[in-house]
């Protein structure tokens, strides 16, 4: 039987085409293994966590060509994402060799968000340029987003309930991301708390935006009317001071006192270049402030 050419010809197209795209892409090589643990497996709502991320290059792995961020999210039960803790690594991805583990470890105060139970934390890395991920090894649950940890988030009830007394003003929300929350210090700021009895930790998260002074604040601690800690504050600089503080330090009474005190403040309204309305006086910007019992 003779075939026509006029019907051969568009025959061996659709055959060429079909062999094409059966034909899967390679599986790019990945770049790294991640892992992700906490100093705690378990953390209330609004407590600090220490979270260590570690990533092991493969030997014979690729070189990355820029920067990439890592991603990191926090799923709820039904995979629902909660929050972001996504940052540069303490050595930048272009700087990883073969056979090299970076590990660093980041300060997450966990938000003050509607859930307890079980947290999934998922991993990636991506580029700030076109938000392309780079293949890990590991479990991917889609989109090169990989499963790594787990944290049991408990009620922030099980917290050290702070009361901020004189000295602050009132709280204020970030207007791109309604997590951020922060309070300004005065000169002098008053945090009460129930006396743990016992040793502790306390935690101060805080910043200076830099539209007032280009040199550091210092910050004095002061517990029941003794100092106990000073520290520096660099303008658009955030910083996370740990404070300890003694079972002897905090004494025997029903509560305990600190006072963040700050050799320099400032008023918007007086600064000229500032152009504001704003006739507080301005110490420090506090994120978060936290006492956590040993």
């Amino acid at each position: 039987m003779l075939v026509r050419r006029s019907v051969l010809l568009p025959l061996l197209v659709i055959l060429a085409l079909a062999s094409a795209c059966s034909k899967k892409p390679a599986a790019e090589a990945p770049v790294a293994a991640p892992a992700v643990s906490f100093n705690h497996p378990k953390a209330a709502l609004g407590s600090p966590v220490e979270v260590s991320y570690t990533f092991t290059v493969p030997q014979g792995a690729p070189r990355m060509d820029q920067d990439y961020r890592v991603m990191v999210h926090f799923l709820d039960a039904d995979e629902e994402l909660m929050w972001t803790d996504d940052h540069q690594p303490d050595v930048p991805t272009s700087k990883w060799t073969a056979g090299q583990t970076i590990k660093y470890t980041r300060t997450m105060f966990v938000p003050i968000f509607p859930y307890v139970g079980e947290a999934t934390v998922q991993v990636g890395l991506y580029s700030p340029k076109d938000n392309r991920r780079l293949t890990l090894v590991g479990t991917d649950s889609g989109q090169r987003a990989y499963n790594v940890a787990k944290l049991q988030l408990l009620p922030q009830t099980e917290n050290v309930f702070l009361f901020f007394k004189d000295g602050w003003h009132p709280a204020e929300v970030a207007r791109e991301n309604s997590t951020v929350e922060w309070q300004w210090t005065k000169k002098s700021a008053t945090i009460a708390f129930r006396n743990p009895r016992r040793d502790a930790i306390f935690y101060l998260h805080a910043d200076n935006p830099g539209s007032a002074f280009s040199e550091p604040q210092t910050v004095r601690i002061v517990l029941n009317g003794t100092p106990v800690d000073t520290f520096t504050i660099v303008p658009k600089q955030e910083h996370i001071q740990r404070t300890r503080l003694t079972a002897a330090q905090l004494g025997t009474a029903e509560m305990a006192e600190l006072k963040i005190e700050v050799d320099k403040t400032y008023v918007p309204a007086l600064l000229p270049a500032a152009n504001s309305r704003d006739s507080r006086e301005l110490g420090i910007r506090v994120f978060h402030a936290f006492v956590e019992p040993k």
